[in-house]
């Protein structure tokens, strides 16, 4: 696919291509456009892990993303004079697994009513619901036009891959609003992240918490490790590939009972251990020396991003230590401002992560698809509005009831 986007004033034209892997791109290259400052807002952060050359290129040569897994690459790629201007991360795809953003529903009454939903573009980090960028802008490049001939090259893609739609998951807000403008249809969700609010340490958080959500967590803290259990953290050099085979246990474990067939292959795990190890922090949780369990986070410049949990045996409350404690001392330790536990759980908010909203992008070859799925996403985004609105009401943190407790529990 090559596509001419509009020049402005006297610069040569702007073409667009599509790339079959990421191995066609300059590693450099493609990571100065994904840490491009002219793509930053307020709260940003300059590198995130996830479009990392590293972390893509090693999904696709390890198989987890190809034709066979339903995750056909096919990167979009923008030139001015074939220097590169932007690109996007983008999959032709045969289903809807491994998104968390939804679109069963969309599939299923589409093809009720006749049609045919797959293949579709997803323009995403393949199996990891964690927001950043999706339209990757060169240093020095006006982020709008670049945006705008990345979008113009979706739909020329769409239309030549005889694609239903394309689908641009977990947007930086600025990108969503781009793309809103350039008539996709934005859709709203949520997810809970801890913040950090200058905390120190884990009971400077604490210390801010209603007495008894203070109490609880003390307790399942100390619960969690009464059984002789011990948490080690694993990161850069001493990352091992021990280590690595007893995550994948972990994970195999977890991701065969949850989702029937983990998306992520062994060779997947050594191959950012490779490339990427300072990024990585491993928790494992061992009993008499044994690794039990364990969660993978990578680390970003502001935030510590955990994605991936197994365990061999159950213990009470090991999961809420591993993933959200240990990644909460990891980040106070850091100094990095946020921790982002992945997609949905109630359960984190008693546990100090707040309600964040997750902004998303959708364009339909169907005009009349396109209107039922508008329809359908206004009433979405109220309804997620007021979901956040209220889980804001249920925080744990303190609001000046008597001896610190939370007024509103």
């Amino acid at each position: 696919m090559t596509s001419p986007a509009t020049a402005t004033g006297s610069e040569p034209a702007l073409h667009v291509r599509a790339v079959p892997g990421l191995a066609r791109f300059d590693a450099a290259e493609w990571d100065a456009c994904a840490t491009s400052p002219e793509t930053l807002s307020a709260g940003d952060e300059t590198f995130n892990p996830f479009v990392s050359h590293a972390f893509l290129s090693a999904l696709e040569e390890s198989g987890c993303v190809s034709r066979r897994t339903g995750w056909l690459p096919l990167h979009v790629r923008v030139e001015r004079d074939g220097r590169l201007v932007g690109a996007a991360p983008c999959y032709l795809k045969s289903h809807s697994q491994g998104e968390y953003v939804f679109d069963h529903g969309w599939a299923d009454a589409y093809q009720r009513a006749g049609g045919s939903y797959y293949p579709k573009l997803q323009v995403s980090v393949p199996f990891t619901p964690v927001t950043g960028p999706r339209f990757l802008i060169a240093p020095g490049e006006d982020p709008d036009t670049a945006a705008a001939a990345i979008v113009a090259g979706l739909r020329a893609l769409r239309e030549e891959t005889q694609a239903s739609s394309v689908h641009a998951t977990f947007l930086r807000a600025r990108e969503s609003e781009q793309a809103e403008a350039l008539g996709m249809l934005p859709r709203l969700d949520q997810q809970f992240h801890w913040l950090n609010e200058g905390y120190a340490t884990f009971d400077d958080f604490l210390s801010a918490l209603a007495s008894r959500k203070r109490k609880a967590i003390k307790r399942e803290r100390r619960d969690a490790l009464a059984s002789g259990i011990t948490i080690a953290h694993r990161t850069g050099a001493d990352i091992t590939e021990a280590d690595w085979d007893a995550f994948y246990a972990f994970y195999q474990d977890t991701g065969a009972r949850k989702w029937g067939r983990p998306y992520l292959n062994r060779r997947f795990f050594s191959l950012i251990g490779e490339r990427m190890a300072e990024r990585i922090l491993l928790v494992i949780a061992s009993q008499g020396g044994r690794p039990i369990a364990g969660a993978i986070n990578f680390i970003g410049d502001t935030a510590l991003y955990g994605r991936n949990w197994g365990c061999l045996e159950d213990h009470p409350f090991l999961h809420f230590e591993v993933c959200y404690y240990q990644a909460i001392d990891f980040a106070l330790a850091r100094g990095l401002k946020r921790v982002e536990a992945g997609a949905q759980g109630e359960h984190k908010l008693a546990r100090g992560y707040r309600p964040v909203p997750m902004h998303s992008a959708h364009d339909f070859a169907d005009a009349g698809l396109g209107r039922a799925v508008g329809d359908y996403l206004e009433r979405e985004r109220r309804a997620v509005r007021e979901a956040i609105d209220e889980y804001a009401q249920m925080s744990p943190f303190r609001r000046g009831g008597p001896e610190g407790e939370d007024i509103g529990a």
